[in-house]
Formats: structure tokens, C-alpha cells, sequence
């Protein structure tokens, strides 16, 4: 029989192709997104699709109610689902952290909560978290993202304490910078939800966050199959690893986090 495994956020980038790399390789992947059109372009590509907000606690009972009816089993839930909200944290207001916050970390946090009453009963499953090289170290203009992240590895080092004595495994994916709509995305929500005239950071704004684009030969930015890779390990190996770091960039600067004074971090890090 497959294993079930439920996907948020699969609308493009990491949770697209994992989806639909999972769905080639003998699981059985429900794809969930949050637009119509996004479901119904999941349906045509073969995929077994849910429409689902991950802000909205009834809608996600009633995907994983539909998972689980007639007794199916749920191995896994990939917490993919987020976005980039860019800003100065003084150009942020708390309305729009608030909002950062309802997808990327409560979301989160209600799925997994919902996902585990069901594994703890059916005795295993998997749950992996994704976070980012930003839930490690922070950047300018990245506040909100930033800590939203750092929320979410304070919320799976928890899990995995009261979670030890179990079968189910809760694992973080720490992902740099991936090829995806993911940047795209962001400059959208800066445009939204952030007055940048009259900003003291209004120059660095246009020259460094609005205008500077993704690098076909960048070094640093990989294809998603190197995020797929370590989800792959996590969901077969016996003893799954806690945390799963993806690409050079989140290797280099979580060694820095854990080597250097925050002095010295924290020059380096104010010149990327």
C-alpha cells in the first residue's frame, strides 16, 4: 500500500516539485494550495489535490478528515506552505507581521497539531517542517520571514522532546537559496504591504531589494532536487536526521552561527 502524504503549499517551487516527484516515485501525495486555479492545474497534472488555506483550522480538518476517512493511515505531512514578506522591521506594521505569522508559523502549528492527534493513534508518522537558512541566522530587510522561522525551530525543538518516546518523527528543513517563484513572490508583498517613500531605507529599497535579480549561474542558488533529496531520507530512513541542511549557503552560515561571536557574525551577515 502507498504512504499518504499530505503537502500545503504546492502552488510552485519546493512543494510543486516535491509533490510531484513523490507522486512518480510510489506515494501516494495529496497536493494542497490555497488558489482554485492552482488546484485545478494540480488536478490536470495527475496529482490527488485539496483546495486549503493553512490559516483556516475547519479547512484543514476537513482535508485531513478526508484523507483519513474509511480508515486510511497518514504517514506524512510536509508543512510547505509560507511566503517572504521583505521590510525594514520599522516598516513593518504589526497587522502585516501578524499576517507573516498566520501562514508561515500558526499554520503550521495547526496542521501539525491536528496531523499528530491522528498519528499517535495509528502509532508513527512523519512530520517535516520547513524552515530556512533565515530560521538560523537573519538578514536585513528579512524581520518578519526571519522570525517567523526562528519560531518555527523553537516549535520543532520542542516536538522532538515530547515526541521522543514515539514513532513520529518531527524534521526541519533548513533550505537556502532555491531556484522558484519564491523572490518574485516577496517583492509582491513589499509591494503591498510596505510604504518605502519617505523610508530612510527608501534608497537601499530600489537598489537592493527591488532591482536585484536571480543569477542563472549563481553559485550559491541550486534546483529543488537537493530540498527533495534530504524530504526523500526523512521519509524512508529508519532514524530520520532532526534537522536537514540544503545548499552551501545554509552549510556556511550555520557553521558561522555556531563559531563566531554575534559581533562578528553580524559584520559579515550586514554585507549580503
Amino acid at each position: 500500500m502507498k504512504k499518504n502524504i499530505l503537502i500545503t503549499g504546492c502552488s510552485s517551487g519546493i512543494g510543486y516539485d516535491t509533490a510531484h516527484y513523490l507522486h512518480n516515485n510510489g506515494y501516494k501525495v495529496y497536493a494542497s494550495a490555497r488558489d482554485a486555479e492552482d488546484v485545478k492545474r494540480l488536478q490536470d497534472e495527475g496529482l490527488e489535490t485539496f483546495l486549503l488555506d493553512v490559516t483556516s483550522a475547519d479547512a484543514i480538518t476537513e482535508v485531513l478528515n478526508n484523507i483519513t476517512k474509511d480508515g486510511a493511515e497518514l504517514y506524512a505531512v510536509f508543512n510547505n506552505a509560507g511566503y517572504g514578506q521583505p521590510g525594514a522591521v520599522e516598516d513593518i506594521t504589526t497587522d502585516v507581521l501578524r499576517e507573516q505569522f498566520e501562514t508561515n508559523l500558526f499554520g503550521l502549528h495547526e496542521l501539525t497539531r491536528q496531523a499528530i492527534k491522528i498519528m499517535r493513534k495509528q502509532g508513527y508518522g512523519r512530520i517535516i517542517q520547513h524552515s530556512s537558512v533565515l530560521g538560523i541566522i537573519s538578514l536585513r530587510f528579512r524581520g518578519a520571514y526571519n522570525a517567523s522561522k526562528y519560531a518555527i525551530e523553537g516549535l520543532c525543538d520542542t516536538l522532538r522532546l515530547e515526541l521522543m518516546e514515539t514513532d513520529i518523527y518531527v524534521c526541519t528543513i533548513n533550505t537556502g537559496p532555491v531556484r522558484s517563484d519564491f523572490r518574485k513572490n516577496a517583492i509582491k508583498m513589499f509591494k503591498k504591504n510596505v510604504v518605502s517613500e519617505g523610508s530612510i531605507f527608501e534608497k537601499e529599497y530600489n537598489e537592493e531589494l527591488l532591482t536585484v535579480k536571480e543569477k542563472d549561474n549563481d553559485p550559491f542558488t541550486k534546483n529543488s532536487d537537493v530540498v527533495i533529496k534530504n524530504i526523500l531520507h526523512a521519509l524512508e530512513s529508519k532514524k530520520p536526521q532532526p534537522r536537514y541542511y540544503n545548499t552551501l549557503a545554509t552549510h556556511l552560515l550555520g557553521g558561522f552561527k555556531r563559531v563566531l561571536s554575534t559581533s562578528v557574525l553580524d559584520r559579515i551577515l550586514r554585507k549580503i
